[in-house]
C-alpha cells in the first residue's frame, strides 16, 4: 500500500509540484478579487469588513483614477506597437541576413532583459536630460518601447528560427512575388511568435514603475497612481481594476488556445 502510494508520488509529483506553485502564483490575484467587494471602514482596504458592490458600481469614483488608468492604457498600445514592429524586423534580419557586428547586436538584445530595471531607467533619464527632453508622455512611451523592444525580439527570433524556409521557397516556386510570400506565408507563421511577443509588451509596458517613475516627469501612470494612494490610503477602486485586468488576461489567453485548438483540429492531417 504505502509502496503504491509513494510510486503515485513519483509519477505525479512534476504535476503536483506545477500546481502548487501555480496556486501560489494565482493567490495574490485571488485576494486583490476577494477585496473588490470590500467595504473598509477607514482609508485602507487591508482587512475585510463588509460585503459591498458600491466599488464595482462606480470603478472611477476616486479622483484622477481612471485618468491614470486611461494614460498606462494609451502608452501600453502605443509601446506595444512601436516595440512590435521594430522588434519583428530586427528578429528578421538576425535570423535571415549577415552582416557585421551580428553577433554583438544579438548579446546586446539581451542586455535591457538582463540589466537591472533602475539602471536602465537612470540611464534613459541622464539621456533625455542631456537632450533637454521634457518628461512627460513622449519619454514614457519611448523609455517602454526600448524597454519592451528585447522582449519582443526574443519572442519572434524564437518562432522565426523555427519556421521551415522550404514553405517560402514553394510559393516562390510558384510565382509568389516577395510581397505575397511574406504576407500569405511567412507572416501567418510567424504571428504566434508576434502575438506572443506583442501581449508580453503590453503587460510589461501597463505594468512598469521604475522606469515610469524615472522619466515622468509630473506625469502619473496607474501603477505610479497605485503607490502613491497606498500611502495615503488604498481605495477599493484599484483592486476592482485589477480584477479586471486579471479576467481579461486570462480571457484573452484561454481564446488563444481556443482559437489555436480549433485550427489544429481542423488542419488535415
Amino acid at each position: 500500500m504505502l509502496r503504491n502510494s509513494t510510486r503515485r508520488l513519483r509519477r505525479h509529483l512534476v504535476t503536483v509540484a506545477g500546481l502548487l506553485t501555480l496556486a501560489y502564483l494565482i493567490l495574490p490575484n485571488v485576494v486583490v478579487m476577494v477585496f473588490s467587494f470590500n467595504k473598509p471602514n477607514g482609508r485602507f482596504n487591508i482587512t475585510w469588513q463588509r460585503f459591498s458592490l458600491d466599488a464595482w458600481k462606480d470603478p472611477c469614483g476616486v479622483a484622477d483614477m481612471c485618468g491614470s488608468l486611461n494614460l498606462s492604457l494609451e502608452i501600453a498600445v502605443w509601446a506595444t506597437i512601436g516595440s512590435t514592429v521594430l522588434g519583428t524586423m530586427i528578429a528578421f534580419a538576425l535570423v535571415r541576413y549577415r552582416f557585421r557586428a551580428r553577433g554583438a547586436i544579438n548579446s546586446l538584445i539581451f542586455l535591457p532583459m538582463a540589466m537591472p530595471e533602475v539602471v536602465m531607467a537612470a540611464s534613459l533619464l541622464t539621456l533625455f536630460l542631456n537632450m533637454g527632453a521634457q518628461l512627460g508622455f513622449w519619454t514614457i512611451l519611448i523609455a517602454h518601447i526600448m524597454f519592451c523592444l528585447s522582449f519582443v525580439v526574443t519572442a519572434v527570433k524564437a518562432r522565426v528560427m523555427s519556421m521551415d524556409p522550404r514553405l517560402e521557397e514553394a510559393a516562390r516556386d510558384l510565382y509568389a512575388s516577395p510581397v505575397q510570400t511574406f504576407l500569405r506565408v511567412t507572416l501567418p507563421i510567424a504571428s504566434p511568435g508576434i502575438a506572443a511577443g506583442a501581449l508580453l509588451a503590453f503587460a510589461l509596458s501597463f505594468d512598469d514603475f521604475i522606469i515610469t517613475n524615472f522619466n515622468a516627469g509630473s506625469t502619473v501612470t496607474f501603477p505610479m497612481y497605485v503607490w502613491g494612494s497606498a500611502q495615503r490610503g488604498t481605495p477599493v477602486q484599484i483592486n476592482v481594476i485589477g480584477t479586471a485586468m486579471f479576467v481579461i488576461a486570462v480571457l484573452v489567453v484561454l481564446g488563444g488556445q481556443l482559437i489555436s485548438n480549433r485550427r489544429k483540429n481542423s488542419t488535415p492531417h
